[in-house]
């Protein structure tokens, strides 16, 4: 069963169709939508952010597959995180889309999404002037639309957390778990600094 569950290739669309080793949690398709309407009126409203919650910065180092918070130089809070399915920790910066890699760089959360397919995203400012330039030279298109966001619906309790963040599965977004989604959700606003490195 390891050996199976080790050499499933996992994309996008398939949203993880295999479940957890060693006989846990085995997530089921769900192509059902989150429900996105209370989620949209909170955040017309502004009523999603929590004053006391608030960050200044987001800090994220691929290799040790970490996502730390960061309010007036203090660490806040920390979260495992998923990445690119072919660049994962290891695979570099991203160069063009759908290389599904995770970019490298500093950026800014330019908005926040209720998202029917990944529970919530924040849409990162990639790519930015070095990337766009480093795309050209190489003449190709740079990609865009990354994003930190949670769950795929099958996952949306939770239980199966620890097998997804085992794994880089995106198209090179950086996923958190909902329960880290919901932090975050309610301490970052837009135009909050992100920092991403190898």
């Amino acid at each position: 069963m390891k050996l199976l569950t080790g050499i499933i290739i996992f994309s996008i669309g398939a949203f993880f169709m295999s479940g957890c080793t060693g006989g846990g949690y085995k997530g089921k398709v769900d192509n059902t939508p989150y429900a996105t309407k209370e989620c949209r009126k909170s955040l017309s409203l502004g009523t999603e952010l929590d004053a006391s919650a608030k960050i200044d910065k987001i800090v994220v180092y691929k290799k040790k597959r970490k996502l730390y918070t960061y309010r007036k130089g203090k660490k806040i809070d920390e979260f495992r995180i998923s990445l690119g399915a072919k660049g994962g920790a290891n695979g570099g910066n991203k160069v063009k889309a759908g290389d599904y890699r995770t970019p490298e760089g500093t950026y800014t959360i330019v908005r926040k999404k209720c998202d029917s397919r990944l529970y919530k995203s924040l849409m990162i400012s990639y790519p930015n002037g070095k990337d766009r330039a480093r795309a050209a030279r190489r003449g190709v298109n740079p990609g865009g639309y990354i994003t930190i966001h949670g769950q795929p619906k099958w996952n949306a309790d939770g239980r199966g957390d620890k097998y997804t963040l085992a794994h880089d599965w995106t198209e090179g977004c950086i996923a958190v778990s909902n329960k880290a989604m919901r932090s975050l959700w309610k301490a970052v606003k837009n135009g909050t600094k992100i920092e991403i490195h190898p």
